[in-house]
């Protein structure tokens, strides 16, 4: 680039969706939730209507909620809204703390305590 040459502009708009927001910004700088944990397979409803006392929610936090008047995994939510997981995670938090969402976290795995399952495997796999 010569001196007479203008550095180029960054844009921040997509020609299909308008301005671009970083996902910082829809989270104000948070990267954690305030509540929940919210595995990939957790299952987010919508618990309740918003009301107008519900102050503080921006426009992605309005769209989850419309969203999962279906229940939907974490993921789908992400995916639907084109967002990272991450953020998706804050804004439940978000929502969770307004009660505006209820999440039914994945039963962990059942711990078999009984050896004999394995055992019969094991000769199962040595009479082949």
């Amino acid at each position: 680039m010569t001196e007479n040459e203008e550095p180029p502009e960054i844009h921040w708009v997509d020609d299909h969706a308008g301005p671009v927001v970083r996902p910082y910004a829809v989270t104000r700088g948070r990267a954690r939730p305030v509540s929940g944990k919210f595995d990939l397979i957790s299952q987010v409803s919508t618990a309740r209507t918003i009301s107008s006392r519900d102050v503080g929610l921006g426009p992605e936090h309005l769209a989850i909620v419309a969203l999962c008047r279906r229940r939907l995994s974490v993921a789908e939510v992400a995916a639907h809204l084109d967002l990272p997981l991450g953020t998706i995670r804050v804004l439940l938090g978000d929502l969770l703390e307004h009660r505006l969402v209820r999440v039914a976290e994945p039963r962990p795995a059942p711990v078999l305590t009984d050896d004999s399952i394995f055992e019969q495997v094991i000769n199962g796999l040595r009479a082949l």
